[in-house]
């Protein structure tokens, strides 16, 4: 399967979700998007669901010399979580990129303003928290969010992606409760390739549909 477009992949991961729902197997849900890209996803999710909706921002951290390529990830205030073997491979050690740190720090609290104004990130405690992005190539923002969403005592906690690497599905299960991904190509390079239209979401359009949903603090 390949997806004509993000809401047409929340869709079809809503249907599995709902089907938990139905057997009541989820219980004080809340959905927690990665943005942008994983905004309208997320929607359909929680939609269906009838579960509030938020964000919860990441930032991938990379250099300067490979902008293409990340070496790491941030969320919140914890420490950045690196990419080990890339690190060696670039012969980077972490005291050499305070100031890259920094600046992906002051864009991810700007980002956070965006969506968020003032209002804190929802409680989790206690809760189902299902976390959703547009996709699941390396894994490095979404093992460092589920790192930061453990931490938070969630009673349950799901990573639901449309399409995701098997490889690094593998290696992300242990940091949360269950797996949801519709589809796991064995040679997964690049998320977009398996949608249709794949365009970028802004932080406007994310905003704007997050807003809609008023999720509670």
């Amino acid at each position: 399967m390949s997806f004509r477009d993000r809401t047409h992949a929340g869709q079809e991961l809503a249907l599995r979700l709902v089907e938990w729902a139905d057997s009541g197997d989820l219980l004080q849900v809340l959905v927690l998007a990665l943005p942008p890209g994983g905004v309208p996803v997320a929607a359909q999710v929680a939609g269906a669901l009838h579960a509030p909706l938020d964000v919860l921002v990441t930032r991938e951290v990379s250099t300067p010399v490979r902008p293409e390529t990340a070496i790491g990830a941030i969320v919140a205030d914890d420490p950045p979580l690196y990419d080990r073997q890339s690190l060696a491979m670039m012969h980077l050690s972490e005291d050499r990129l305070g100031d890259v740190i920094v600046r992906e720090r002051n864009e991810l609290h700007r980002s956070e303003y965006v969506y968020r104004g003032r209002r804190p990130l929802p409680s989790v405690g206690g809760r189902t928290v299902v976390l959703v992005d547009d996709g699941l190539a390396t894994g490095l923002t979404a093992t460092a969010a589920l790192r930061f969403l453990r931490r938070h005592s969630p009673a349950r906690l799901i990573l639901a992606v449309p399409v995701g690497s098997p490889r690094t599905l593998a290696s992300i299960r242990g940091e949360c409760d269950d797996v949801v991904c519709l589809e796991q190509p064995p040679n997964l390079h690049v998320v977009g390739e398996w949608y249709e239209d794949f365009g970028p979401v802004s932080d406007t359009q994310a905003a704007n549909t997050l807003h809609a949903f008023h999720a509670p603090a």
